[in-house]
C-alpha cells in the first residue's frame, strides 16, 4: 500500500547530480592513495569527514571529492544514487528535497515540514538495499548540516568537505595534505609540455617547492607557463622569488604565500581590463555572480545620453566608460569583456564558469583581487557605484514579488546583501534602506517572515547609527518592521513602531505632510486588524483629509483612503455609508489611471466584496468577473491577483450554492498560488482553507479535514503559533468536528482559538465574540444549555458594544440565543429576540437578503414548534420565495425550505401537500450535493417520516435505511445523526409490532447518545422515553415506569419544569398508569401536562387537543362520561381547526366521541 504523497514511478539506473559540478583539470595526479583510503573509510563507516589543516585553502578538497564521485559513478559502486551538495550555495535540506523528486521521484506530501519530508525520503530511497553517497561540499559550520544528515544507517555514506581540522567526534577524519614533490610536477605537467619539466628537472622541483605544493597555486602557474610557450622554468622560478621577496611578511604558510607570489605573476600578465574587471568581481559577494549583473554594473554608466544615471555614477563612468567597446572604439583593441573573462580570467584558472553558466572565485583568488582593489585610487568610488546597482536591483523586486520575480532575484541576494553588510559604509545616505528593504521583501514575500525580520532590524540600526534618531529613513524603517509583525500578528510590538513612525514624520515633516498621512493610515490598518474600529475611523479620516488637502481631490492616494474607510464601514456592517466611499475610489482611479489598471481591478473587486456582504449576488457577479478579466489581461495569466479574483468569484458561488462552479476556481487558485509563491506561503493556506470550507458545505468532511488540517499547520509553520490565522485554522477545524459530532475533538480547538483571539486581539474584538459564539453553538448542540447561555450573552453584548446596536453580527448573534431558548422551549424569550434579529437585517440588508430569509425561517421554526401553524406557513412561504429569487430555484437553502414547509404540512396531516415537497428537496439536495450527503440523508429520513405517519411502513422502512446508512457512511458510527436515525427504524418497527426487532435499535441509540452527549442530555431524556413506550407497548409495565420517571427527572433538571417535553413525559407517564389501571395516579399527571401544554403552547396546538383527549379517554373508562364529552369535544374542534377536516387525529376524535 502506497503511503501519503508516495507515487510509483521508474527509478533511473545510478541517479546523480554530478553535471552540476566542473572538474576543471586534466589529469587528477597525486591522490591515488587517498582515493583508496577515502573510499576505505567509507566502506567501513557512515560519515567522513574530509579535512585540512585550519585556514588552508587551495589544497584540492573539493576536487578530490568530485574525482572519487566520478569513478565510482563509473563502477556503480553506489546504485543507489550519487548527491551532491554545494553547502554556501543554499538551503542543503531543499538541495536534497530537489535531488530525490527530480532523480528519484519521490515526492512527500508538499504541506509537511521540510525535515519531516526528508525523513520520508530517507525511509523510501529507492533501491532499498543499495548504497547511496551524499557528499557535502564546503562546510563551514556542522549546524548547517547537522539535521540534514541522512539515518544511522550502513547503505548511506556521507562524504564531507570542509577548512574546519575538526567538525564532529562522530566523523572519520582524512586530512587532506598538500602533495608530494612527485605529484607535483606531474599535474605541473598536466598544464605544460612534459619536455618542458626534463629538460629543467631542478627549476621545476623549486617551482614545487616555492608554491608549498599547493595544487591551487600549481594550477594558477601551469596555466600561466601553458600561455608563456617561450619561457623556461627557471624564469618562472626567478619571477616567482622575486615576487615572493616582494611580499609583506605575514604568518600564512609557504604554500599560500606561494598562491599570493602566482597571483601577482598572472595579474601582471593581465592587461588593464583583465586587472579591472577581477577588481570589480571581488567586490560580488563569494557567491555564484550572474554574467547579466555583471553587465549591469558595466553596462549602465555607457548610456551617456541618460543624465539620470551620468548623475548618479560619474567616477563610474570615467573609470570604465574609455574601456567598454563601442562602435567607435574597436579600433583601439578595446575588447569584449566577455572576451576578457574567457580569455583571461577563465584562461589563468583566475575564476570558474559554474554548470549554470555563472561565475566564482576562489576564497583566496578573491582575497587577492580585493587586495589590489583597496589599492586603486578610485577604490572607493567603485564600491559605491557597485552598491548603487545593488540598490537598483533591491528597488526592482516589489512589495509583494511573484514566486518568477523571487527566482529571478534570487541569484543577486547574496550580492545584494555583500552591500548591506560589507559594504554598508560605501551606500549613500538616501541609498542605505534600500537594500535592507529589498531584503526584507525578498523574504517577506515568500512568507518567510523569521528571515525578513533580522534584515529589518538591521535597517533600522543602521539608519539610527547613521543618521541618527531623526531621520526620515529612521521612520521608514520603523514603519516596515511595524508592516512585518502586524503581518505576523504581533500587534502589540507592530503599535509602538507605527506611533514612533507617526511621531518621527510630523516631527521632521511638519503636521501635515503626505508622509504623515500614511503613517496615520498604518496606523489605522493596524487598528482596523485588532478590531479597534473606533480608534481606526478618525485615523483613516485624518489621512483623508491631510491627503486631499496636500494632493487635492483628484490623487491616487486619496482614492486608496477613500477604499480603506470604506472597508473599515464595510466590515462594521455600515454598508450605506461604505459603498458611496468605494464608488467614488472607482471612479477616481479610473478617471487618473484610465480604465485598465490594476488599481481599477482592485477597486471592483472590493465593491463586489460589499455587494457580496450584503447578498446583491446578482451585482456582485459582474464586478467580480471584471475585476478577473482586467487582472488577466494587464498581469498576465499567471499572477497572485488573478489568484485572489479566482478565490473571491469562488466564494461568491459558495454563498450562491454554485458547487460546481466555486470548485474549480478554488482549486486553480490554490493551484496558481502554489506556482507563483510557492507551497509554503500564507495565501496558500488561505487557499487550502478555502477549498475546505467548499468542501465542509458539500459534506465532503473527509476531503475537508486535510485540508483544514494542511492550513493549520502551514499558518503555524509560516506565521508561528500565535496568530489571527492560525485561530481562524483552529476554529475552523473546530466547526467541522462539530458538525461530524465529534464533539470532544472540537472543544479544546474552539477554547484554543478563543485564548489565542482573546492573547492577540484583546478580550474586546469581533473574532473574540465570534469565537464566544462558536463555543456555545458547540455547547447547544451537546445540550449543555446552562454553558451555553452566558457565552452567547457575551457574544452578543461584545458585538454591541464594538459593533454598535445595528450590525449582522449583533442579528446573528441574536437569532443564536433565540435558538437557544426555543430549544430550551422558553418560547416567550425565543420570540422577541427573532422578531428583533428579523427586524435588524430587513433594516440593515434590505428586504431581499438570504440572511433575512433565515430569520423568516427560524421564526417560522419557532412558531411551528408552537403549533402555531397558520402563522408559520406564511413566513416559511416568504423565506422559500426569497431564496429562489435570491439564490435561484437551484440552491441548499431552497431545498431546506422546501423540507421545512414539508414538515409543517406532514405535522398538519397535509401528507398530500407535503409528498412532493418532500420529494422536490430530496431531489434538489441529490442534484446539487451529490447522493451522498448528511442532508440528503435528512431529506430520506423526513420522506420515511411522512410515510410512516401515513401508515405506508413498506414505503418508509427503506428510505430510514437509506438515511441510517448514509449517516453511518458520511459521519461515522458514533454520531448524533446516527442516533436520531437507528430511534427513528425503532420507532418504526415498534408501530409495526415488530418488538424484537425495535429494542436493540431503541438500546443503540440509547448508548450512542449517552456515549456522545453524555447521560445528562435531552436526546438521552427523549430515548429512555421511547424505550419506555416499547415496553408500555409489551405490556412490560414495570420496566417501563422507572424509564418514563428516569426521562421526566432529567427533562426537569435539564430543560426545567417549564418545557413541552416535560409535558411530553407527564402524559406519557400518565398514559402508562392508565393503561395499569392507575386512574388515580394518572389523572394528576394528565392535567398538569394539559395545564402546561396551554401554558406554553397557547389553548390553540395539536398538543393541547391531545392532552384534552387522553384525559377525557380517562375519565371515559372510569365512567365519568358527563366530564369527557367536553373534553373529546373540546379535542375534537380543536383538531379541525389546526389540522383541518381530513387528518387521522380528527378521525380518531370523531371516533372517541361515537363511543
Amino acid at each position: 500500500m502506497k503511503s501519503p504523497g508516495e507515487q510509483v514511478n521508474q527509478i533511473p539506473t545510478n541517479p546523480n547530480n554530478l553535471a552540476r559540478v566542473r572538474s576543471g583539470v586534466v589529469n587528477f595526479v597525486g591522490r591515488d592513495e587517498q582515493l583508496k583510503e577515502l573510499h576505505q573509510q567509507l566502506q567501513e563507516k557512515e560519515r567522513i569527514a574530509i579535512t585540512t589543516v585550519t585556514g588552508m585553502a587551495g589544497v584540492g578538497k573539493t576536487e578530490l571529492a568530485i574525482q572519487y564521485a566520478q569513478r565510482q559513478k563509473q563502477q556503480s559502486t553506489y546504485p543507489a544514487g550519487i548527491c551532491w551538495i554545494q553547502v554556501q550555495e543554499s538551503n542543503p535540506g531543499l538541495q536534497l528535497l530537489s535531488f530525490v523528486k527530480s532523480q528519484l521521484n519521490l515526492n512527500p506530501p508538499e504541506d509537511w515540514e521540510l525535515l519531516k519530508q526528508l525523513d520520508f525520503c530517507w525511509s523510501r530511497w529507492p533501491p532499498l538495499d543499495g548504497d547511496v553517497l551524499i557528499i557535502l561540499d564546503d562546510v563551514r559550520n556542522y549546524e548547517d548540516i547537522e539535521g540534514y544528515l541522512p539515518p544511522q544507517e550502513s547503505r548511506f555514506k556521507v562524504l564531507i568537505t570542509t577548512r574546519k581540522y575538526w567538525l564532529s567526534e562522530s566523523f572519520e577524519q582524512l586530512r587532506l595534505e598538500v602533495l608530494d614533490e612527485q605529484a607535483a610536477l606531474e599535474l605541473l605537467a598536466n598544464f605544460i609540455d612534459e619536455s618542458r619539466l626534463e629538460k629543467e628537472p631542478v627549476a621545476a622541483s623549486q617551482l614545487c617547492k616555492d608554491l608549498g605544493y599547493l595544487p591551487l597555486g600549481l594550477e594558477l602557474v601551469g596555466r600561466f607557463l601553458k600561455r608563456k610557450s617561450r619561457w623556461t622554468l627557471a624564469r618562472m622560478a626567478q619571477e616567482l622569488e622575486q615576487k615572493l621577496n616582494t611580499l609583506e611578511p605575514s604568518g600564512e604558510m609557504t604554500a599560500q604565500r606561494g598562491v599570493e607570489a602566482a597571483l601577482e605573476l598572472s595579474w601582471k600578465e593581465l592587461d588593464f581590463q583583465g586587472q579591472w574587471l577581477g577588481c570589480l568581481l571581488s567586490l560580488f559577494a563569494l557567491a555564484p555572480i550572474k554574467w547579466t549583473l555583471v553587465e549591469t554594473c558595466l553596462s549602465i554608466t555607457n548610456s551617456t545620453q541618460d543624465s539620470i544615471l551620468q548623475r548618479w555614477f560619474p567616477t563610474f563612468s570615467r573609470l570604465i566608460s574609455p574601456l567598454i567597446p563601442s562602435k567607435n572604439n574597436k579600433s583601439q583593441g578595446v575588447r569584449d569583456w566577455e572576451d576578457v573573462i574567457e580569455d583571461s580570467l577563465l584562461g589563468l584558472n583566475l575564476i570558474r564558469e559554474t554548470e549554470e553558466g555563472d561565475y566564482q572565485f576562489h576564497q583566496l583568488v578573491r582575497k587577492y583581487f580585493r587586495s589590489k582593489l583597496e589599492q586603486m585610487p578610485e577604490a572607493g568610488k567603485l564600491k559605491q557605484s557597485f552598491c548603487k546597482v545593488m540598490v537598483l536591483e533591491a528597488q526592482s523586486l516589489p512589495q509583494s514579488p511573484t514566486k518568477e520575480q523571487v527566482d529571478g532575484i534570487a541569484p543577486s541576494i547574496p550580492h545584494v546583501a555583500e552591500a548591506a553588510t560589507e559594504l554598508q559604509q560605501w551606500l549613500e545616505d538616501e541609498d542605505l534602506t534600500w537594500p535592507f528593504i529589498g531584503l526584507g521583501r525578498f523574504y517577506e514575500g515568500q512568507g518567510f517572515y523569521k528571515l525578513a525580520e533580522p534584515w529589518l532590524k538591521q535597517c533600522l540600526e543602521a539608519s539610527q547609527n547613521r543618521l541618527g534618531e531623526n531621520h526620515p529613513s529612521v521612520a521608514t524603517s520603523l514603519n516596515n518592521l511595524a508592516g512585518l509583525y502586524k503581518d505576523q500578528g504581533r500587534y502589540s510590538e507592530a503599535e509602538p513602531l507605527y506611533q514612533q513612525a507617526l511621531d518621527l514624520w510630523k516631527q521632521l515633516l511638519g503636521e501635515n505632510h503626505p508622509d504623515v498621512a500614511t503613517s496615520l493610515n498604518n496606523l489605522a490598518g493596524l487598528y482596523y486588524n485588532q478590531g479597534r474600529y473606533s480608534e481606526a475611523e478618525p485615523l483613516y479620516q485624518q489621512a483623508l483629509k491631510l491627503r486631499k488637502q496636500l494632493l487635492g481631490e483628484n490623487h491616487p492616494d486619496v482614492a486608496t483612503s477613500l477604499n480603506n474607510l470604506a472597508l473599515l464601514y464595510d466590515n462594521q456592517g455600515r454598508y450605506s455609508e461604505a459603498e458611496p466611499l468605494y464608488q467614488q475610489a472607482l471612479d477616481l482611479w479610473k478617471q487618473l489611471l484610465g480604465e485598465n489598471h490594476p488599481h481599477v481591478a482592485a477597486s471592483l473587486n472590493n465593491l463586489a466584496l460589499l455587494y457580496d456582504n450584503q447578498g446583491r449576488y446578482s451585482e456582485a457577479e459582474p464586478l467580480y468577473q471584471q475585476a478577473l478579466k482586467l487582472r488577466k489581461q494587464l498581469l498576465g495569466e499567471n499572477h497572485p491577483d488573478v489568484a485572489t479574483s479566482l478565490n473571491n468569484l469562488a466564494g461568491l458561488y459558495k454563498d450562491q450554492g454554485r458547487y460546481s462552479e466555486a470548485e474549480p476556481l478554488y482549486q486553480q487558485a490554490l493551484k496558481l498560488r502554489k506556482q507563483l509563491l510557492g507551497e509554503n506561503h500564507p495565501d496558500v493556506a488561505t487557499s487550502l482553507n478555502n477549498l475546505a470550507g467548499l468542501y465542509y458545505n458539500q459534506g465532503r468532511y473527509s476531503e475537508a479535514e486535510p485540508l483544514y488540517q494542511q492550513a493549520l499547520k502551514l499558518r503555524k509553520q509560516l506565521l508561528g503559533e500565535n496568530h489571527p490565522d492560525v485561530a481562524t485554522s483552529l476554529n475552523n477545524l473546530a466547526l467541522l468536528y462539530d458538525n461530524q459530532g465529534r464533539y470532544s475533538e472540537a472543544e479544546p480547538l474552539y477554547q484554543q482559538a478563543l485564548d489565542l483571539w482573546k492573547q492577540l486581539l484583546g478580550e474586546n474584538h469581533p473574532h473574540v465574540a465570534a469565537s464566544l459564539n462558536n463555543l456555545a453553538l458547540l455547547y447547544d448542540n451537546q445540550g449543555r444549555y446552562s454553558e451555553a447561555e452566558p457565552l452567547y450573552q457575551q457574544a452578543l453584548k461584545l458585538r454591541k458594544q464594538l459593533l454598535g446596536e445595528n450590525h449582522p453580527d449583533v442579528a446573528t448573534s441574536l437569532n443564536n440565543l433565540a435558538g437557544l431558548y426555543k430549544d430550551q422551549g422558553r418560547y416567550s424569550e425565543a420570540e422577541p429576540l427573532y422578531q428583533q434579529a428579523l427586524k435588524l437585517r430587513k433594516q440593515l440588508l434590505g428586504e431581499n437578503h438570504p440572511h433575512v430569509a433565515a430569520s423568516l425561517n427560524n421564526l417560522a421554526l419557532l412558531y411551528y414548534n408552537q403549533g402555531r401553524y397558520s402563522e408559520a406557513e406564511p413566513l416559511y412561504q416568504q423565506a422559500l420565495k426569497l431564496r429562489k429569487q435570491l439564490l435561484g430555484e437551484n440552491h441548499p437553502h431552497v431545498a431546506a425550505s422546501l423540507n421545512n414547509l414539508a414538515l409543517l404540512y406532514d405535522n398538519q396531516g397535509r401528507y398530500s401537500e407535503a409528498e412532493p415537497l418532500y420529494q422536490q428537496a430530496l431531489k434538489l439536495r441529490k442534484q446539487l450535493l451529490g447522493e451522498n450527503h448528511p442532508d440528503v440523508a435528512t431529506s430520506l429520513n423526513n420522506l420515511a417520516g411522512l410515510y410512516y405517519n401515513q401508515g405506508r411502513y413498506s414505503e418508509a422502512e427503506p428510505l430510514y435505511q437509506q438515511a441510517l446508512d448514509l449517516w453511518k457512511q458520511l459521519l461515522g458510527e458514533n454520531h448524533p445523526h446516527v442516533a436520531a436515525s437507528l430511534n427513528n427504524l425503532a420507532l418504526l418497527y415498534d408501530n409495526q409490532g415488530r418488538y424484537s426487532e425495535a429494542e436493540p435499535l431503541y438500546q443503540q441509540a440509547l448508548d450512542l447518545w449517552k456515549q456522545l452527549l453524555g447521560e445528562n442530555h435531552p436526546h438521552v431524556a427523549a430515548s429512555l422515553n421511547n424505550l419506555a413506550g416499547l415496553y408500555k407497548d409489551q405490556g412490560r409495565y414495570s420496566e417501563a415506569e422507572p424509564l418514563y420517571q428516569q426521562a421526566l427527572k432529567l427533562r426537569k433538571q435539564l430543560l426545567g419544569e417549564n418545557h413541552p417535553d416535560v409535558a411530553t413525559s407527564l402524559n406519557n407517564l400518565a398514559g402508562l398508569y392508565y393503561n395499569q389501571g392507575r386512574y388515580s395516579e394518572a389523572e394528576p399527571l394528565y392535567q398538569q401536562a394539559l395545564k402546561l401544554r396551554k401554558q406554553l403552547l397557547g389553548e390553540n396546538h395539536p398538543d393541547v387537543a391531545t392532552s384534552l383527549n387522553n384525559l377525557a379517554g380517562l375519565y371515559y373508562n372510569q365512567g365519568r362520561y358527563s366530564e369527557a364529552e367536553p373534553l373529546y369535544q373540546q379535542a375534537l374542534k380543536l383538531r379541525k381547526q389546526l389540522l383541518g377536516e381530513n387528518h387521522p387525529h380528527v378521525a380518531a376524535s370523531l371516533n372517541n366521541l361515537a363511543l
